[in-house]
C-alpha cells in the first residue's frame, strides 16, 4: 500500500477526490461516496485499477499519519473505528496500520506501539509491488467499486476524529525512541501466581474462602508494587509518569467510567473520561498503571455480569432492569470498589517496611500530578448522581461480594471529564 506519491500525478489527485467525498459524506452528504466508488471502479477509471489503488493507499496512509500527529495510538483507532463502523472498514484500517508500520525500521517504532501493532495482528500480507486495495477487494470477494465505498467510509470516520494528547512519538518523526529502563511490568512469576489464586477462587463453591484467595492476590500486586518501587530509591530514580487508555463498551459507559476511575485512584493513578469517545486516560507510574488496566478489565465483566444477574433473581422486580437502577448499580459498584481497593493497598504496604518507600512513593505522586497538569490541565471536573436507592444497594453489595483479583484479557467526542 503506497502512501506516498509525487504531486499532481492521478493517483494524488484522486486522493484528494477521495479525501473530499469523506467529508462530504461525514458532513451527511449521502450520495457522495456512492458517486465517487462508481466513478473510480466502474467509471472512467475502471480499467485504471492501479491508479485508484495507489489513490487510496495515499489517502489512507496520509490521515492515519496525521492521527498519529494529532495522538492518536494504534489500538485507539481500531477501537474507535470498531464502534463507529462495519468490519470492512475495521479489516482496511488494521492493513493501512499494518502498511504504515512496514515503512519503518524495528528499531525506529517504540516497543509499546509495536506491542499494539501486533496486538492488532496487524501484517503486509499482500504483494508489495502491486497497490494494496485491489488486493483487498479480491480477497474479500468484493469489486473495486465496493472497496472504494469501504475506503470512503473509513476516510470519513477518521477525518471526524479529534485531537488527543500525546503519549508517544510516532514513529517516523525523528524523536529517539525510548529504551527500556528500570524493571517496569509485572514480573511473570507473580502474574502466574495471580492467576492460580483467581482459578482457586473461580472454582471454590465457598464465599468466604473465594473472598480470601481474590484479597490475596490484590494484596500481592500491590506488595510487589511497592517492592518494585524501591528500585526507585536507586539508578532508576526518577523515572517519569506515562499514560494510557482504558476503552469502555456500551451501554452505561458513564457509570462504567466512574470504576475505572476508582481503580485508578487506589493505584496511584489519576483519570479523565472522554465521553464521547468511550475511553478512560490513565495517567501513573508504567506498572501502577498495569495493575489498573489488569484489575479493571477484571472488575468491569465482574460489574457487568453482576448487574446483569440482579435483574434476574426472583426477588428483584422489573425496576431492577430499568437505565436507572443499573446506572445506580454499576455508580455504587464503582464507589465500594475503590474503598476496598484502597483498603488492600495499605494492607500490602505494611509488609513492605522500608524508609526509602515513602519518599519514592512522593516522588512518583508528584510526577503524576505534574504529567496530569500537562496533558490534561484543560479538563473539566464534573459530579455524578443517581435516583435509584435500590439500585445503590444492589450495587454496593455487588461490589463486597466481587473478587479483587486480576486477569488478562483483550479490552474489549465530548468534553473530556477529569477523575471523580
Amino acid at each position: 500500500m503506497s502512501t506516498r506519491g509525487p504531486n499532481g500525478t492521478p493517483a494524488e489527485l484522486l486522493a484528494g477526490s477521495l479525501v473530499a467525498a469523506a467529508r462530504a459524506h461525514a458532513r451527511g452528504h449521502r450520495t457522495a461516496a456512492a458517486a465517487c466508488a462508481a466513478e473510480l471502479g466502474r467509471g472512467r477509471f475502471a480499467g485504471r485499477p492501479r491508479t485508484v489503488g495507489v489513490a487510496a493507499g495515499i489517502a489512507l496512509g496520509t490521515l492515519v499519519g496525521e492521527l498519529w500527529e494529532a495522538g492518536w495510538l494504534p489500538e485507539d483507532l481500531w477501537q474507535a473505528i470498531r464502534r463507529r463502523a462495519g468490519p470492512e472498514q475495521v479489516s482496511l484500517l488494521v492493513d493501512t496500520i499494518a502498511a504504515d508500520t512496514a515503512r519503518h525500521a524495528v528499531a525506529a517504532v517504540p516497543q509499546r506501539w509495536l506491542a499494539q501493532v501486533r496486538g492488532l495482528e496487524a501484517a503486509v500480507w499482500w504483494e508489495h509491488d502491486r497497490p494494496h486495495l485491489p488486493q483487498w477487494a479480491h480477497r474479500a470477494g468484493v469489486s473495486l467499486e465496493h472497496a472504494v465505498l469501504v475506503a470512503i467510509g473509513l476516510l470519513s470516520e477518521l477525518v471526524l476524529l479529534p485531537s488527543l494528547p500525546r503519549i508517544l512519538s510516532p514513529p517516523g518523526t525523528g524523536q529517539p525512541v525510548p529504551s527500556a529502563t528500570g524493571a517496569a511490568g509485572v514480573d511473570p512469576k507473580i502474574l502466574a501466581r495471580v492467576r492460580a489464586l483467581l482459578a482457586k477462587a473461580e472454582s471454590t463453591s465457598f464465599p468466604e474462602e473465594a473472598d480470601a484467595l481474590s484479597a490475596k492476590a490484590q494484596e500481592l500486586m500491590n506488595r510487589h508494587a511497592f517492592e518494585r518501587a524501591l528500585l526507585d530509591a536507586g539508578p532508576h530514580a526518577g523515572r517519569p509518569a506515562t499514560s494510557t487508555r482504558v476503552w469502555l463498551d456500551s451501554p452505561y459507559v458513564d457509570a462504567k467510567s466512574h470504576l475505572v476511575a476508582a481503580i485508578a485512584k487506589a493505584n496511584r493513578c489519576r483519570s479523565v473520561f472522554y465521553s464521547g469517545l468511550g475511553f478512560v486516560a490513565l495517567v501513573g507510574e508504567e506498572l501502577d498503571l498495569e495493575i489498573t488496566e489488569l484489575l479493571a478489565t477484571s472488575l468491569l465483566v465482574q460489574a457487568t455480569r453482576a448487574m446483569v444477574a440482579e435483574g434476574g433473581r426472583g426477588t428483584r422486580t422489573a425496576a431492577s432492569r430499568t437505565r436507572s437502577f443499573r446506572r445506580a448499580f454499576l455508580v455504587s459498584y464503582a464507589v465500594r470498589i475503590g474503598e476496598r481497593l484502597t483498603e488492600a493497598a495499605e494492607q500490602a504496604r505494611e509488609p513492605v517496611a522500608d524508609p526509602r518507600l515513602l519518599p519514592v512513593l512522593a516522588a512518583r505522586s508528584q510526577a503524576v500530578e505534574e504529567t496530569f497538569e500537562a496533558m490534561f490541565g484543560h479538563v473539566v471536573r464534573k459530579s455524578t448522581s443517581v435516583s435509584n436507592g435500590e439500585g445503590w444497594q444492589a450495587g454496593r453489595a455487588a461490589a463486597d461480594r466481587a473478587e479483587l483479583a486480576v486477569r488478562r484479557r483483550e479490552l474489549g467526542m465530548g468534553a473530556p471529564v477529569t477523575d471523580r
